[in-house]
């Protein structure tokens, strides 16, 4: 006889260990959140240590399961050894970015290094480093996930006629390095399906951090939902990849963009 499981059993992450990468950043703070308030225990990671640690202390103050774990994920001997000393992780999420913002004319061939290391090598790295203990929670849990976090930028160009400085869009480094991030999913989740564990991105849309009201206007005016996602939207779309509710979903993308790229 199948199993029968409730809809609230499965977005239920008590018991399981999550990394989030950039927990610190505006986003990635609401995915962090999202995963502890879901029962699991977070690893938030950050560049920096006091800032870091400050944000898992706030967490666990407020009933949350959380520990910092202070390092930059583009070094990866640090990562390495990080995930080495870690017995079992059932979800790791890439989410950080190391991006100098600057002009067309500005960029130069180190600016896409260091955005694609940051982006998508950091992120096959973390997979190939925290494997084992993934492996561990596939064989604890029945599964293991993987969340990368793209962009919307991935699939379309920004429109510079939205910004009031068509020099201040997002830059050309970012996209480039998020659309190569989709396809790393695409090869990951191939590798790893036999292991049960699933890989998928989720692709933000507009979730600007105080922008000014005419610029947040004309960004709300691209979107079907004509408004600006909110932080703590994005935590019950990772929950969704995250928990065993998306256990037949692997290789996926998951669009939160208010149909920006749906026009």
């Amino acid at each position: 006889m199948q199993r029968q499981v409730t809809v609230p059993s499965l977005f239920n992450l008590k018991g399981r260990i999550a990394f989030v990468s950039g927990a610190r950043g505006h986003l990635g703070a609401a995915m962090a959140i999202a995963l502890a308030e879901a029962g699991a225990h977070v690893i938030v990671n950050g560049r920096k240590k006091a800032q870091t640690e400050a944000f898992a202390r706030g967490l666990g103050e407020k009933g949350l399961m959380a520990e910092p774990a202070p390092f930059n994920v583009a070094d990866i001997p640090a990562m390495r050894a990080f995930f080495a000393a870690r017995p079992r992780l059932d979800i790791l999420v890439n989410n950080a970015v190391a991006m100098e913002v600057k002009s067309f004319s500005a960029l130069e061939p180190e600016d896409f290094a260091a955005t694609y290391a940051s982006q998508v090598t950091a992120g096959f790295e973390a997979v190939r480093a925290a494997l084992p203990a993934l492996e561990a929670a596939a064989e604890a849990a029945g599964e293991a996930s993987v969340i990368n976090v793209a962009s919307m930028y991935a699939a379309v160009a920004p429109d510079a006629r939205l910004y009031a400085d068509p020099g201040g869009q997002s830059p050309f480094h970012y996209g480039p390095a998020k659309a190569a991030l989709l396809q790393l999913t695409r090869h990951l989740a191939a590798e790893l399906g036999p292991k049960r564990i699933r890989v998928n991105a989720l692709v933000p849309g507009p979730f600007p951090k105080a922008p000014d009201e005419a610029f947040g206007e004309r960004l709300a005016g691209r979107t079907m939902l004509r408004r600006l996602g909110r932080p703590e939207e994005i935590g019950g779309p990772l929950l969704f990849l995250a928990s065993p509710a998306a256990s037949f979903v692997t290789g996926s993308t998951l669009t939160v963009d208010g149909g920006w790229t749906a026009w």
